[in-house]
Order: structure tokens, then sequence, then C-alpha cells
């Protein structure tokens, strides 16, 4: 296989956003994640959990919550704001004032025709939803302090909310409150100081379960009025709640960075008198829960370590399965890592800035395992901030490092870069066609004479660029239309063809010669992680998020015979029960055999020579064959090299000199960035 020189860069500061807020379409089977940057991103909990769109965050967005409504999403936050997504477009569809102040709670009636919001004013309003919009309907009474929680009873007519101290049922046809529940401050707990209800359940038997600020999950009998049980989970804060679809198991998260759950059993034989009970602590975060949901057979949990857990319930699943392995999402699935092959430059993308970086060299050559000593260190050149308040959405670095490029949900900007010995310059490209408003993904060509823009139903607008002009060339469309939005975009070393990838699992060829949609690939059911067209035998490979892998001629236009083969024969097991998506292939410019791919925690080189794996071999055999003499290796290798890595790996790079450009991002420094936990019980803004 030969050996690799690799560049370990870990100078990419990149720190994940905390999760604020989740909510899952049980229908769809799709869980949306809001996070303090205000960057929605949408999981197909269907398709091994892959992130398939993510709604870029704006400076001061405060998302506070998120309700589904049917295939619609809602989020409300600080600003005051009720915000519906366009899923297609991947931005705001519409924004909608309150005028009540921040919104600290949002809730959809079993129905899906009525939104509750809670209010900073302490008015919990009404809004009627539309086919293309939302209306507001009525105020219910005004209470003394915020509205902070709020919890539709499954027949509609009732309505549960949390404020300091107390938790009202308001009757939905009049506004008024019903019932008044004063919250216990705890033993000991001073007088002066309020209890927060973070959240409230509202169960079809009429009982209401409310966490607040005392760490207790408290009961109460909705019809009276009157507090029937509590539990005392921790000295700190009890921050969500989230109920099983059945309404047979709760689950609580705490500050404490723990998720506690309770189940309603029985605690005699004749199965007559059940109740509550705590059943099960789970540990998987180092601060706070601040979200939960409750599916059918997991808990998924979120918070201020910006890791979202998804912890199987294994009396739910089968063991051994896919479903029963635990899974830690913390890095976002696409690529945020540019690299200009000819300059040595690396592009790195935060949400309000862009940092270009040369990388560093080294001298000297070693055995495998050596640290080289490093010539010429890496340097950064251009710390560049974005116009505006919405985040950056995608950005791209040409092959000659000479255009930079970076898009907002708003607006597009192309910058000329120039070296002049040590110093570089950037100047801003003012004049850009018009059509090149707004894209979801960017891409240059391999002589980085044309800038690839994918905008809206799965069009591709294509530009030119020189020293002297910007100019617009082509919309390239897919035929028929799709509405999907566009996550991956590849154009070919050859500079002939360019494909896209929607999370409708479409993937479209077109050829830049003839500016023409060249062919459609079959259609998989499971959505592409990443693609690439190999330089010299223009064949395609995809990755899929269930972990398949598929080779097509784009000459022949059917799949290659090494492709049918890996299907027929199937993949390793092991290789299918990995829990991250790949997330970027390559190929090897010295030896057209092999092929590059990676995912966050381990990188592989297909050599397509060799035979395939049996399901009974050993897969990650790397170790097993370094201690084997050579006339022994033979017998044992077969086409697929693992070598996992202890640090996340974001992005991947073999250059032509057959060493290594590896971006990691180590998760203990992340961590350790990360503020102490705050264990004060007070109302956090």
């Amino acid at each position: 296989m030969g050996e690799f020189k690799v560049h370990r860069v870990r100078f990419f500061d990149y720190m994940p956003s905390a999760i604020r807020a989740m909510a899952f379409n049980s229908r769809t089977e799709r869980l949306a994640v809001a996070r303090a940057d205000g960057t929605v991103e949408v999981f197909n909990f269907t398709d091994n959990y892959f992130q398939e769109k993510v709604i870029p965050g704006r400076d001061g967005a405060g998302i506070e919550a998120l309700c589904w409504v049917g295939q619609r999403l809602f989020s409300v936050g600080l600003r005051g704001e009720i915000t519906e997504y366009d899923l297609e477009n991947l931005q705001p569809k519409f924004t909608v004032d309150a005028y009540g102040g921040p919104i600290w709670a949002i809730s959809c009636n079993s129905n899906g025709n009525l939104l509750a919001i809670g209010c900073e004013d302490g008015t919990v309003k009404i809004f009627e939803i539309l086919e293309d919009r939302i209306q507001f309907q009525r105020n219910f009474d005004r209470q003394k302090s915020r509205i902070i929680s709020l919890s539709w009873h499954p027949s509609g007519s009732l309505l549960a909310a949390g404020m300091m101290d107390v938790i009202r049922i308001f009757d939905v046809e009049t506004g008024h409150s019903t019932h008044r529940m004063l919250v216990e401050r705890g033993v000991g707990a001073s007088k002066s100081r309020e209890v927060v209800v973070w959240s409230v359940v509202f169960l079809s038997n009429h009982t209401i379960i409310s966490g607040d600020s005392a760490g207790k999950v408290q009961l109460w009998d909705g019809i009276t009025g009157t507090l029937v049980h509590t539990h005392l989970v921790t000295k700190w804060d009890v921050l969500a709640l989230s109920l099983s679809q059945d309404e047979s198991s709760l689950i609580a998260g705490t500050s404490e960075g723990t998720v506690v759950q309770f189940q309603f059993l029985s605690r005699t034989i004749n199965q007559q008198d059940k109740d509550w009970v705590r059943t099960r602590t789970f540990k998987n975060h180092s601060h706070d829960v601040r979200a939960l949901v409750h599916t059918e057979i997991s808990v998924v949990s979120g918070g201020m370590d910006t890791q979202l857990v998804v912890r199987p319930l294994l009396d739910k699943v089968e063991k051994n399965t896919q479903e029963s392995s635990l899974r830690k999402i913390v890095f976002p699935q696409r690529n945020l890592v540019c690299y200009a092959n000819k300059s040595g430059l690396l592009l790195f993308q935060f949400p309000d800035h862009l940092e270009l970086w040369r990388l560093g060299e080294s001298e000297g050559h070693g055995k495998p395992g050596d640290s080289l000593p490093v010539k010429r260190k890496p340097e950064k050149l251009i710390h560049l901030k974005r116009k505006g308040d919405d985040h950056i959405w995608c950005s791209a670095l040409s092959p000659c490092g000479e255009w930079l490029a970076y898009s907002t949900i708003s607006s597009i900007r192309l910058y000329k870069l120039q070296t002049n010995n040590s110093s570089i310059s950037i100047t801003k490209v003012s004049k850009v066609p018009k059509v090149l408003h707004a894209a979801q993904q960017l891409c240059f060509s391999s002589d980085s004479s044309k800038l690839f823009a994918s905008c809206s139903h799965s069009s591709v607008v294509v530009v030119s660029i020189s020293q002297s002009e910007c100019k617009y060339v082509r919309t390239l469309k897919p035929q028929p239309a799709s509405r999907q939005p566009i996550h991956l975009l590849h154009a070919s070393d050859d500079g002939n063809w360019l494909v896209t990838a929607n999370t409708g699992c479409e993937i479209h060829v077109y050829n830049l010669q003839k500016f023409k949609l060249h062919c459609t690939v079959p259609v998989y059911g499971s959505c592409p992680t990443a693609v690439a067209i190999h330089p010299t035998t223009r064949n395609l490979i995809t990755v899929h998020a269930d972990q398949q892998i598929f080779e097509f001629s784009l000459v022949q236009k059917e799949y290659t015979d090494w492709s049918r083969k890996l299907q027929k024969q199937g993949l390793h097991p092991l290789w299918l029960q990995r829990d991250m998506p790949i997330t970027h292939v390559t190929f090897n410019p010295k030896n057209s055999a092999h092929i590059l791919l990676h995912d966050t925690f381990m990188f592989c080189i297909i050599d397509k020579s060799l035979p395939l794996p049996e399901a009974k071999s050993q897969l990650s055999n790397q170790m097993t064959l370094r201690s084997l003499p050579e006339s022994e290796r033979l017998r044992h290798s077969h086409s697929f090299k693992i070598c996992k890595t202890f640090q996340p790996i974001l992005s991947l790079t073999l250059l032509d000199d057959q060493s290594l450009v590896v971006v990691e991002r180590p998760l203990l420094e992340i961590q350790s960035q990360l503020p102490a936990p705050v264990r004060q019980k007070k109302f956090a803004t």
C-alpha cells in the first residue's frame, strides 16, 4: 500500500455550539435541533441518524423552543418572533412578531391547527395555523410572571403553563385560568428564591408532571389542582421533560448532566395499582441537559456540552443491532474545510468568519510513526469577517488559491486573492451577476475558471470568473425538477463533469462541455453522504448514510462490475454497523485502484485489486498484518485497509506528492473550552 507523509492540522479551532432545543416528528422520524448560535439541524432517524439539513443561524437569534406541525417546523426565541422554516430552501419562510417580548415556549395541539406560545409579558398567545401562514387568534389571561413552559392536554381543551413558583391550567375556549398550583421551594430553601418551572407535561388522564429549578419532578392532579407526589431528582435544576407516545415512560434532564427515567409501573402483582417509579439514570453529558426527546426506542438528549446523544432503551430494541448502539454526534456532517492543492492553502469556515492558512512544511524522511521536524510553521494569512447578521452558509476556495467565495442566506460574496512574496492581499469582486444571490453549496472548477452555486429546486448556477469580470453562463436544472436542497456538489478534476446530490437521494451528473444533464444515477433509498469522480476512469463513487458504497460508470451510464460484485457479496457486517457517515471520498493519483474515504473516527483505503473481505474475516486487520511476515500478509489481506483514529477527523486530502492533509479537532480541547457547569438556581436569560 505504501506509506503516506501526514500533515496533522490541529489549528482549526472549530467550536460546536450548545444545543438549546429539540423537537421530534414521529410521523416522518425527523429530529429538529436548535443550537445556541441559531443554527437549526434536521436529522433523519430512519436513515441511520443522518444530518440531512442544516439551516444557518444569525446573530441574536436566541432560539428557545422548536415545534413540528405536520411537516412544518416552527421556532420561537428571545427576539419575540415566531419563525417557520422553508425546509426546501433551508431558510426562514416567514417571521411573525408576537408582541409579548421574548418567547420561552411553543406547543401545538393534537389537531395541528393551533399554536400556543408563552411570552415574557406573562401572556399565553394562541395562533391559528393556516395553509401558508399563521394568524393571531387570542390572548389568555395575563399572569404576573413570564410563561416558561407549555403543554396541551391531548383533548385540546386545556393547556398547562409553567411559570415562576406556579403552574396554571387554562381553559382554551375561555382563556381563563381554572387551577393555580403552587410549587414547593424545597427543604431549607430561602423564601425569597423563586422556583422556575422549566418543563410541564400534560397526560391524557389529566395528570400534570413538572420539572423545576429546585430539582424536583412533581405529579399533579389536573382535575383537583393538588399535588400527588414529589420525586427529588437532583440538588440543582430539572431542565427538561419528555414523555413517550404511549405515556408509559418519562425522562428528565438535569443540570448535572444526567437523564433520569421514570416508568408507569405496578407496585403490586394484580397490576391494578400503577405509579410513576424511577427506574434508570443515564450519565452521558458533562454539562446541563437542556433538551430531551423520548422516541419509541431511545432517549435523545442534548445540552451545553454540544453533544447530541442517542441512547437506546434496550428493553425496546433487539440487542446487538444497529439500533442498540449508543451514538454521540458532535460535529456537523458537512464540509467546513477547503484545500487548494496547487497553492497549499487551507480555508476554514466558521459561522461569523473565514480563516485562510498556508500549510507548513517538514524536512527529512523517517520511519512509519516518526514525527518529522518542521521546516516552516503553518501561517494564518487572512481573517475575513462576514457582512451582516446572517451566518456563513457555505464557502469555497479555488484550486489555484486565487479565488475565495462564501454565501449567507441573503448574498454571495466573491474575493480575489493576490500573493506578493510573503504577503497576501484580498479584493472583493464588486460586480457579481444578480442571479448569484444565495447558495446552499459552492464549488470551483478544477482550472478555477468557473464557480458553481447550488440554488433552489436542485438547480446550479454557473458563472465564469476571470481577472476582468464575473459573468453568468448557465443554470443547470435536473429533469424532472426536484424540490429538495442540494447538500453535495463536486466538480471532476478533468473539468468535464459536475455532480449534485440532494436530500431526496437524487444524484445528477452534468456535462460541463455541453452544459446539459448527462445522466441521473438510479435513486437509492439512503441519502448520499459523499460523492467523487475518479480522475482517470470517470467512475463516480457514492457513499450513503446506510454505509453502502456504489461505483457508477459515467461513460456506460451503469454500475461497474466491481460495484455489482460488491453488492452481490455484501459489505462486511462490522462496516455496516458503523454509526458515523463517510463525509469525504478521494483517490490516489498514483494508483487508480485506491479509493480513500473517512468518517469522524476512521480512515480507510479500498484497494480494488484485492479480494473483498468475507463476513468471517477480520475487518480492521492492519495491526495484525504488520505483525506477520511479508509472505503471509497477502493471504490475510483484503481490499478494506482501515485505520481507526483517536482524534476526530474534520477533513482529509491526498496531495499529488502522496502526502495526506488531515484536519483534526481534539475532543478534549473542546471539553476544556466549555464553561464550568452553573449550579445556581436562578433564571438564565
